[in-house]
């Protein structure tokens, strides 16, 4: 069996942004509220932590900062993905000596490749580094699918230890894990699919939800594994309506509307990324006060 870096909840944490750069002040009382509240691991500098629109020095930065802040209370895994693979080596060494825990890695995007490149692409990144090392499927947004036999041949790599599946499609997943095994963990990288994915044998999400639901999210996974399935199930459905809010727009634009309605100063996203609409955050609103988060 591969290194499992965490079960449960994993939150993709938002970058709080001001005039300034990188709020870091803010994104430690973020911290301090995914660990109070029973986040399992923090992955930082992913998509919804604006990755793409950060200077190589702000996620430099902001991933030893994390590090730093969390102190070994729970892992941290550091985006450090990338279309250029001499770069996602030199990012992933650079998180490596920080001491994360994992590095989260999203295929390359734009130039895009093939199942054979992806092959290449990955175990270029694996023979350079000791980190356990999670891909990261989203084709939705990269334009690339990490195929079920591309999965097997990634699984044989010693370091290559899980995949955080947001293709949304079920099928794919549940051939996955038939082919893989224990050789290649799987985290659900939709929140509206955590618990389906746990019953082909998950370990958890790669969540949005949980930047502002930790507690929550960290108990559909707590009780779907402690034989609880029908409260799991229950859980998973209440949290749809609100899901689909949190990507009513264009992730990390809804959730950081979210968190600033709940008291946070996260700041809007960066361009190209903008504010929520005034239609869509009342619809967000609308739902935080039914999920229970807002009064």
């Amino acid at each position: 069996m591969k290194k499992i870096v965490f079960k449960g909840c994993g939150t993709a944490i938002v970058t709080p942004f001001n005039e300034h750069g990188v709020n870091f002040e803010e994104f430690r009382k973020l911290i301090e509220f995914q660990i109070a509240n029973k986040a399992d691991s923090i992955i930082v500098c992913g998509t919804t932590g604006e990755s793409s629109t950060m200077t190589l020095e702000e996620r430099k930065q902001t991933i030893k900062f994390a590090v730093d802040t969390v102190n070994r209370r729970i892992p941290v895994i550091a985006g450090t993905g990338g279309n250029c693979t001499a770069s996602v080596i030199e990012f992933t060494k650079y998180a490596e000596s920080v001491g994360v825990d994992a590095a989260l890695v999203v295929t390359p995007y734009y130039n895009k490749t093939t199942q054979d490149g992806l092959v290449a692409h990955y175990k270029a990144i694996a023979k350079e580094t000791s980190l356990p090392l999670i891909l990261y499927s989203v084709p939705s947004r990269t334009g690339v699918n990490i195929t079920p036999s591309t999965c097997k041949k990634l699984s044989e790599i010693e370091n290559i230890v899980a995949i955080k599946e947001a293709s949304g499609n079920l099928s794919q997943i549940a051939e996955i894990a038939n082919l893989c095994g224990d050789e290649l963990h799987i985290y659900s990288g939709n929140d509206d699919q955590i618990t389906p994915i746990l019953a082909v044998g998950g370990l958890g999400v790669i969540s949005v939800l949980s930047n502002i639901a930790p507690e929550f999210t960290h108990n559909i996974v707590s009780d779907f594994e402690n034989g609880n399935v029908t409260k799991a199930i229950s859980s998973q459905l209440k949290a749809i309506p609100l899901v689909k809010a949190l990507f009513s727009e264009v992730n990390p634009i809804p959730i950081k509307s979210a968190l600033n309605m709940l008291g946070y100063d996260v700041g809007t996203p960066r361009l190209p990324l903008i504010e929520m609409s005034e239609d869509g955050k009342n619809n967000l609103k609308n739902e935080l006060l039914t999920f229970g988060l807002m009064k």
